[in-house]
């Protein structure tokens, strides 16, 4: 089928109630005029073609209680329906003001619902809030200083609680203000005592499995928090200055292949760099490659000998600034055996042991170990049975068994500087300087992490890691990109630490032996505790006895005969992480469901997204969601992160409500920021900012200028009683259902697929340029000057009122406000209808028809070519013949126009021409000023079976009608009566 773009018609925008009288003749009274005019069915609707700022907002509020924005997700769950959607909600933190990121998430998940629940879902989508963790406990304690340090642990639950509280109540007023649906009654926090026991239970379920281990091993720990981290709690500060060192090991005792290439008499030394100079002290070993080829050196300015990597020699010595002689060479697997001397610590050994960690990148390919502050040196201590001594303590300074030189020094501070000085000491320092790269830091505090090992409740990912990797396999992301990070990041995951070291979050159930430090942790233990947190909330656990905590009767049946006062609890509480990660088995109202999708920030992929389906696949060997969705993050206008003391934040609130002033900051209302989301590409980073908003609010008022029209022009029409069968329609009305159909099978596919921008396209692609350009174009005189219940004129009502309901029902989802106030202006609307309670819209598939569609387009053709050749001109100045030879071309136009001349044909309709002439021949009497275009159609019927392409003349001329006063078109005789057509409808009119 071929397609030829409708292209607008210049001069034929619509001026609204400015018609007929303003072209009549001169030669008319005025009240000849104004009897044409009345005659003539103008526009007409109360519905504003657009709003002030301050109408909108009220316009929006009053909107709302009137279509019971409120009370839409209890009706619609309360539908019966076999049909189920669920969009299980992420927690936004509780802990802080609304911003533009709330906004983003949370309307797009409301555009998913509305959709689903448009379409005769059920749907369920409960809102929840993350309640717990450090950054709720430090804002809730900021206003107290110093002074917090003393607080007990109920009284910082307390600050804590209290905080979170404030903090939900505002964004979830502000979420219901943005015309989010939901269940707002029953909304989900992690604070909540029942949703802490299913959360316990959870724990212990995983415990049981063996999932959940209790182990001292290095871990990220925020010195400025005093406690450990998770990854997805770390950033990256890109420019962080290190103390870099290269520092001396001296050989001890000479690997066996070595001991000969060795002159006893000469010291060699294995030589480190490290950007960690505290952790010196809790050296244990070097590590070397085993494959890897290294070298024996010769240092041209001090004439010591050396050990590094032969790829490491060049570099090292321009770093130094000094030349290296190789003496030889030889494998890694020769350095097996040696044992070198501590460089700070007199009769302390390191050995050199064989590692598969160690890198040629940066460095000298002999890598300092310390088991207690680094992941890969704690898996080299594990096999080699090296000690793990931890020598800094929770505020990140050394502690006593460090020494006397370092105790009490801040290990990234003056504690740094400590040990330098005591290599300089031992003459074991061989250079010092700055080096920036990329070091990770507290999200919370922003400030520089170390790691540390302590004794941390860890989740064993990688008895989870490979049945998480199959199941993400049945997983659609979107896009579809978003499912390698996720996989990437989690094939990266060694273990995942769930103990934090705070007051404010859930217990970790456990209690300890006072003596000998054992845990008691079983099913009898953890299931009193879930009861009673059930019951009081988990304060339980800082507030209540230990006899109540740990009962006889529990021990008993644990099997301990020991008393509850030989125990105490742990004081570790869940990583936040695992608090959101457990929401599924709380919110989802059957324990196998799964979610239909999850919906949040590329942050997810390695936080809630990944804590949800660990623990999901721990507990019941599947995932928790059946689709992922991926959305960006908001910048602004300029691409840059969003920041007050750029000035360049954008407030959620002050977008829809306006800010203090109004020149500045204009209300734009909720559906301009509505539109904004769904217009934007969320796949990747989203901008916002002025130029962003007054684009969407003049697209949302273009939108309002075309529903204007159509609502104008359908007053008078029901469409139950007025509207005309498909068969009996126009053509050209026919093809607007046509086109109709194909918008909305593709606009409800672009919505199944997250494709909202898509929407917006389609959308503006019908409006703009189908309706508002083409189609009302062509039907306005019908419109306005055919009678009022004329066949006519009630065919192009009836593709109206369709075009109607499809436009409003297609942009509802992202514009509530503006479908619901459509709505109330429907001429035929019923009394307490809302376009949300009566469904998605439904094309006819009758209204498919490829050859209705090829005698629309042969004519569009046609009539580009007409136009091309009077550019600016009014076209019914003219008269068109138009010539093609006898075959299936002409036969197409016939069914237009059966006679061969005509100034009211469906075929004269679509050329818009004063009259047009159907012929299979040129004319012999053409006359000279005639202007003859030539052009072709391509015909393409039955998927392709018929092909053909015809040739077609245009001839042009002027017409030599005069211009009718009424209808303003060249088909009147004289210039002082009305037209044969306008005739016969106005002694209609004045017969009555």
């Amino acid at each position: 089928m071929a397609w030829v773009l409708r292209r607008p018609l210049s001069a034929s925008r619509f001026c609204w109630r400015v018609r007929a009288a303003s072209g009549l003749s001169s030669h008319e009274s005025p009240e000849q005029r104004s009897r044409y005019r009345d005659t003539v069915l103008l526009p007409h609707t109360d519905y504003p073609i657009r709003r002030s700022a301050e109408d909108t907002v009220s316009t929006e509020l009053r909107l709302q209680e009137e279509t019971d924005f409120l009370q839409l997700y209890n009706w619609q769950k309360e539908r019966k329906t076999r049909k189920e959607f669920s969009l299980h909600d992420g927690p936004p933190y509780a802990n802080g003001d609304p911003h533009v990121g709330h906004a983003l998430n949370k309307i797009l998940k409301d555009i998913t619902n509305r959709f689903h629940m448009m379409r005769g879902y059920n749907v369920s989508f409960v809102p929840g809030w993350d309640c717990h963790g450090l950054p709720i406990e430090l804002m809730a304690l900021a206003e107290m200083g110093e002074t917090s340090d003393s607080l007990s642990p109920m009284e910082i639950r307390s600050r804590a609680r209290a905080f979170a509280e404030k903090a939900i109540e505002k964004q979830k007023s502000s979420f219901i203000r943005w015309g989010v649906m939901a269940d707002w009654e029953n909304c989900y926090y992690t604070f909540d005592q029942k949703y802490e026991a299913k959360q316990l239970g959870i724990f212990y379920i995983m415990h049981e499995k063996g999932h959940i281990y209790q182990d001292y091993r290095p871990v990220f720990w925020s010195p400025s928090t005093r406690t450990a981290l998770a990854e997805a709690e770390l950033e990256y500060n890109q420019q962080h200055v290190s103390r870099s060192i290269f520092v001396k090991f001296p050989l001890q005792k000479p690997p066996a292949k070595l001991a000969s290439m060795i002159d006893g008499s000469t010291t060699v030394s294995a030589l480190i760099w490290t950007t960690q100079p505290w952790t010196i002290p809790a050296n244990q070993a070097i590590c070397y490659m085993p494959d890897t080829t290294y070298s024996l050196v010769k240092c041209g300015s001090s004439g010591e000998l050396y050990l590094l990597a032969a790829d490491s020699v060049e570099s090292t010595a321009l770093s130094l600034g000094t030349k290296f002689e190789v003496l030889s060479t030889f494998k890694g697997a020769d350095l097996e055996g040696g044992v070198c001397a501590h460089p700070t610590i007199p009769g302390r050994s390191s050995p050199l042991l064989a590692a598969n960690h160690v890198t040629m990148g940066k460095g000298t390919g002999l890598v300092h170990t310390a088991p207690a502050h680094g992941i890969e040196d704690y898996g080299v201590a594990s096999h080699h049975k090296l000690p793990v001594d931890c020598l800094v303590d929770e505020a990140g300074r050394f502690t006593a068994d460090a020494g006397a030189d370092l105790e009490s020094k801040v290990v990234l501070e003056d504690g740094n500087e400590a040990v330098i000085q005591m290599l300089l000491g031992t003459k074991n320092l061989i250079k010092e300087e700055s080096f920036v790269h990329s070091y990770p830091y507290d999200w919370r505090t922003k400030k520089p992490i170390i790691i540390r090992a302590s004794l941390q409740w860890f989740v064993n990912t990688a008895n989870i890691k490979d049945k998480a990797l199959e199941v993400l396999k049945k997983v659609k992301f979107t896009p579809a990109s978003a499912a390698n990070r996720m996989i990437e990041m989690l094939g990266r995951r060694t273990y995942w630490c769930i103990s934090r070291q705070r007051s404010w979050g859930v217990p970790i159930p456990v209690f300890y032996h006072k003596e000998t430090g054992d845990t008691l942790l079983n099913r009898d233990t953890a299931g009193h505790i879930v009861r009673l947190v059930e019951q009081h909330g988990s304060d339980i656990w800082w507030t209540y006895p230990i006899e109540e905590l740990l009962p006889e009767s529990v021990l008993k049946q644990a099997g301990s005969s020991a008393s509850a006062h030989e125990f105490e609890p742990g004081r570790d509480v869940l990583d936040i992480w695992f608090d959101s990660g457990t929401s599924w088995v709380h919110v989802l109202e059957d324990a196998q469901q799964r979610a239909d999708v999850y919906m949040e920030g590329k942050d997810q992929l390695g936080g809630w997204f990944q804590s949800s389906l660990l623990t999901s696949v721990a507990c019941r060997n599947k995932a928790p969601y059946r689709n992922v969705v991926v959305h960006g993050f908001t910048l602004s206008e300029k691409g840059e992160k969003m920041s007050k003391s750029a000035g360049n934040v954008v407030d959620p609130d002050v977008v829809i409500n306006g800010g203090k002033d109004k020149v500045k900051e204009p209300a734009y209302g909720a559906d301009v920021l509505r539109w904004w989301v769904a217009e934007s590409n969320v796949f990747t980073e989203v901008m916002i900012g002025p130029t962003v908003l007054n684009s969407a609010r003049e697209d949302i008022n273009k939108l309002r200028n075309t529903v204007r029209f159509m609502l104008g022009n359908l007053s008078g029409f029901n469409p139950k009683t007025d509207a005309i069968p498909g068969s009996k329609m126009y053509v050209i009305d026919q093809y607007m259902l046509h086109l109709l159909h194909d918008y909305g099978s593709k606009v409800t596919e672009a919505y199944k697929n997250y494709e909202f921008g898509k929407v917006i396209r389609l959308l503006e692609a019908l409006v703009t340029r189908d309706l508002s350009s083409f189609y009302f174009s062509i039907i306005k005189d019908r419109l306005y000057c055919e009678e009022e219940r004329d066949p006519k004129r009630r065919s192009c009502q009836t593709a109206l009122a369709e075009a109607l309901d499809i436009v409003v029902r297609s942009f509802a989802p992202i514009l509530p406000h503006l479908a619901e106030e459509v709505f109330q202006y429907l001429p035929y609307k019923k009394e307490g209808d809302s376009v949300f309670r009566t469904g998605w819209f439904v094309p006819n598939s009758v209204w498919k028809k490829p050859g209705l569609v090829e005698a629309v387009e042969a004519t569009c053709s046609m009539r580009d070519l007409f136009l091309g050749a009077i550019p600016g001109k009014n076209t019914a100045e003219y008269e068109l013949s138009v010539v093609i030879e006898p075959g299936l071309l002409f036969e197409i136009l016939e069914t237009l126009q059966a006679e061969e001349t005509s100034s009211t044909s469906q075929l004269n309709e679509l050329l818009m021409a004063s009259q047009t002439s159907l012929l299979s021949s040129m004319p012999m009497d053409l006359p000279a000023d005639a202007t003859v275009l030539k052009g072709s159609f391509l015909i393409n019927l039955e998927g392709g079976d018929i092909c053909e392409e015809e040739s077609y003349k245009v001839i042009v001329q002027k017409t030599t009608k005069e211009r009718c006063p009424r209808c303003r078109k060249y088909t009147a005789e004289s210039a002082l009566a009305p037209c044969p057509r306008c005739l016969e409808v106005i002694a209609g009119k004045w017969s009555q």
